[in-house]
């Protein structure tokens, strides 16, 4: 049976929420597969949902003509390549970002994204990396190349319980990671690299975007992650201008899926030097003579072919995300947002002690519409994630429940030193329990809650209707059938 609705005043009668009432309409025409079996979507964190219209349009252009690979000059290449082209030029005006002076690199997802940065990038002893704990592990993973170059790589640490990044710590982890090495090095002519993400995908803390500024004025390049950003919030390329961006399509509006974007200042692509070479990445290539050629454009790296059936699909998604309007979906999630964490954080045991904590801000400021938190028993103790994760599958919840790929804000939430973490006792090691264990953790990760272009109020009351009938004086006895925590 599923909880009737908390007494406590809808979303609805928020100031401000009539306003957004298209979405509403459109959550009843173009998104009403959203309820057609009584689940509540809630992870869109982790991916945007499709509008009937987009997959409409997909099939109807498959079906109206004949596509085939653009690498080629036959009228069948011919067409699919101007439709490539034509999403290149919608994504930089969607983005507001000069064509003169950025280019439209595409990738597989974000991940993709911050990999060609990676391997390309000209790191070394004078050209370090800095980035935020709370950095998704995509970006985290760029500093093993930075390591392989024998570049120095900083981590630049969350402060306090909302999780936030202060500015000064950036400022001496800037100075710190390339002025002093720089000098010692000679080479005061080389830069390093600032990555970190608009919006963290853990906390739903948005860093301030006048950090690219403040990193170029250190002599950084600077790789902003937009994966979360972007969905529910306007990013305008003409106002900050970094280096690079990294983007996940579905993120935005759900469909296509396998395609996500490199948006990249053309000073800053030229200085990139790819370690290999691919099918339609060159000009010309020799094998007797043991040379290549690249491109000299932005296909110098897309590797292979393009995904050209489904590219077009991401100039339907912007038109349509643009004909909703960005502001408007950002007004909603926050006013959803803001709700629910007024309403989690105020539920409390007759103990007296809190159900739910929070891990970041605990208001709307400065944040996006993602929520983490885990829930506490009467006594205090957490409740298991994993059993979260179960009964809130059993009651139609879709939520994302651990560590989200982002461990420097999971271990800033935690409170785990970076002492426990480099322990002798961690050696040898092999499962994520024992590993929780070792660092005497009471759990593994967390639940985490997000909202998107199609939210309703009835999504977040229904989650606090269920968390308040389920948990709420509830003490939870140790379940020994939950499932292994395989990752984190």
């Amino acid at each position: 049976m599923r909880p009737e609705p908390t007494p406590h005043a809808s979303p609805t009668a928020l100031p401000g929420y009539a306003a957004t009432g298209r979405i509403d309409e459109l959550r009843a025409t173009e998104y009403r597969h959203l309820d057609s079996d009584g689940q509540v979507y809630l992870d869109y964190a982790g991916a945007g949902v499709a509008a009937q219209a987009q997959v409409r349009a997909h099939h109807d252009r498959l079906l109206a003509g004949l596509y085939s690979n653009p690498h080629s000059e036959n009228p069948t290449s011919v067409a699919a390549g101007s439709l490539v082209e034509s999403a290149r030029r919608v994504v930089l005006d969607f983005f507001r970002a000069d064509p003169a002076e950025y280019a439209v690199v595409f990738t597989p997802n974000a991940s993709g994204a911050c990999r060609l940065v990676g391997e390309a990038y000209d790191f070394g002893r004078s050209s370090p990396l800095v980035l935020t704990w709370d950095n998704h592990n995509s970006v985290n993973g760029i500093r093993e190349y930075a390591r392989s170059a024998r570049a120095s790589v900083r981590y630049v640490p969350l402060s306090g319980p909302q999780l936030r990044v202060a500015e000064s710590d950036l400022v001496a982890a800037l100075d710190a990671g390339r002025g002093g090495l720089a000098r010692r090095w000679g080479r005061p002519g080389r830069r390093g690299l600032f990555a970190y993400p608009a919006q963290s995908n853990f906390s739903g803390v948005q860093h301030p975007l006048s950090w690219v500024e403040l990193a170029h004025q250190q002599g950084y390049d600077v790789l902003l992650d937009a994966a979360a950003f972007a969905p529910t919030n306007r990013l305008d390329l003409s106002v900050i201008h970094p280096d690079f961006v990294c983007l996940s399509w579905y993120k935005l509006f759900g469909y296509p899926t396998g395609v996500g974007a490199l948006l990249a200042r053309r000073t800053a692509l030229a200085r990139l030097r790819r370690p290999w070479f691919a099918g339609g990445t060159i000009r010309a290539v020799s094998v007797q003579g043991d040379w290549h050629r690249p491109m000299d454009d932005e296909s110098a790296f897309e590797d292979g072919t393009l995904n050209f059936l489904s590219i077009p699909d991401v100039e339907f998604g912007l038109r349509w995300l643009d004909s909703i309007g960005v502001d408007l979906v950002h007004a909603r999630v926050g006013l959803l947002t803001e709700w629910l964490l007024e309403r989690l954080t105020t539920l409390r045991h007759d103990s007296g002690g809190p159900l739910v904590q929070v891990y970041g801000p605990t208001t709307g400021a400065g944040r996006g519409g993602t929520v983490t938190f885990n829930l506490r028993q009467p006594d205090g103790t957490l409740v298991d994630e994993r059993l979260v994760a179960r009964e809130a599958a059993a009651a139609g919840f879709s939520l994302r429940t651990g560590c989200f790929c982002n461990p420097g804000a999971g271990e800033g939430a935690f409170g785990i030193s970076r002492t426990s973490t480099r322990q002798r006792r961690l050696a040898g090691i092999d499962t994520i329990d024992q590993y929780l264990s070792a660092l005497r953790l009471p759990t593994g990760g967390a639940v985490r809650v997000s909202f998107g272009l199609a939210s309703t109020a009835t999504d977040a009351e229904r989650f606090v209707a269920f968390v308040q009938s389920t948990y709420l004086n509830r003490a939870v006895a140790a379940e020994s059938a939950l499932p292994p925590r395989l990752r984190c």
